[in-house]
């Protein structure tokens, strides 16, 4: 005799459905390559790791050619701490000296990038830990900045811009059930070692792959109005006139310039989002929900 129908085998029914409202979704991303931004801030301690490579995984397994690039500022400030190195910030970036740029070369091609890794390795999938230096994927040049005053020049140290991305490595992984999972170290052109903010490497590197997206996990919910409401979708165009109005400000500001550069290099949509939100990633990519903002052409 069957027995009747019972609550696990309704919410059965129910992943069912939310798997076949994902199919569409699915079929757009098939063999797109999306990459992701992984802040230092959006890294929510080891559940939230635990979670963002489990949708890392599921992305690749459903066709999605996903290419992870982390940050990890909080990370080298705290390891800087420990060993008694003081932090110095000009025009929001970190002052990296020849100490400092060895200590964040440590954490980022090191103990953040390898963390990421196992992650998603012990999610089933088959990560691969690079950094920009690796296959000369990324060579930088000195970053120039100024003080607030738009004139005082700043010198920061080993501080870097992408100059020329080769993809020659990511050609090789991509599509191959591997996943890229990128630390933003580069190699200078005329030799040594750049600390590259990780929104600027990661931007360049949707630009060179042609990203279908370009996805920035980070600690807000998106770009928000006057009023502190989400806006969830921008043109560039409707962008620069939220610069040019105060709307958009202080650290949004380079946010969503890396997105504008993405997206003149060929990437077709950028979003910022909370990387904090659980499955954010799946979210955006896999239901018709999304979460963010959506900034297109």
């Amino acid at each position: 005799m069957n027995e009747p129908l019972s609550t696990p085998v309704s919410e059965a029914q129910l992943q069912a459905e939310v798997l076949a409202k994902a199919l569409p979704h699915m079929q757009r991303y098939d063999d797109a390559i999306v990459v992701v931004k992984y802040g230092g801030h959006a890294i929510s301690g080891e559940e939230g790791a635990r979670t963002f490579a489990q949708d890392i995984v599921l992305l690749e397994q459903s066709g999605v050619n996903p290419v992870v690039v982390h940050g990890g500022g909080p990370q080298i400030g705290a390891m800087l701490a420990k060993l008694g190195i003081k932090s110095e910030f000009a025009a929001g970036l970190r002052i990296t000296d020849k100490a400092t740029v060895e200590i964040v070369e440590m954490v980022l091609a090191g103990s953040i990038n390898k963390q990421i890794v196992g992650f998603i390795n012990e999610a089933g999938g088959k990560a691969i830990g690079l950094c920009g230096k690796d296959g000369n994927m990324v060579r930088a040049r000195k970053a120039n900045r100024v003080m607030v005053d738009g004139e005082t020049p700043v010198d920061l140290g080993f501080v870097g811009e992408p100059d020329t991305v080769d993809t020659t490595v990511l050609d090789q992984i991509l599509g191959r059930e591997l996943i890229p999972v990128l630390a933003p170290v580069a190699a200078a052109v005329d030799g040594g070692t750049y600390n590259v903010n990780a929104d600027t490497f990661a931007g360049a590197i949707a630009g060179a792959l042609g990203a279908k997206r370009f996805l920035l996990l980070t600690d807000v919910p998106g770009v928000l109005d006057k009023n502190k409401q989400l806006l969830p979708r921008l043109t560039i165009a409707q962008v620069r006139e939220l610069i040019a109005d105060g709307t958009i400000s202080g650290g949004m500001i380079p946010k969503v310039e890396t997105c504008i550069y993405a997206l003149e290099k060929g990437v077709e949509g950028v979003v910022i989002l909370d990387g904090k939100v659980p499955h954010a990633v799946l979210l955006e990519l896999l239901t018709d929900h999304g979460a963010g903002t959506l900034i297109t052409r």
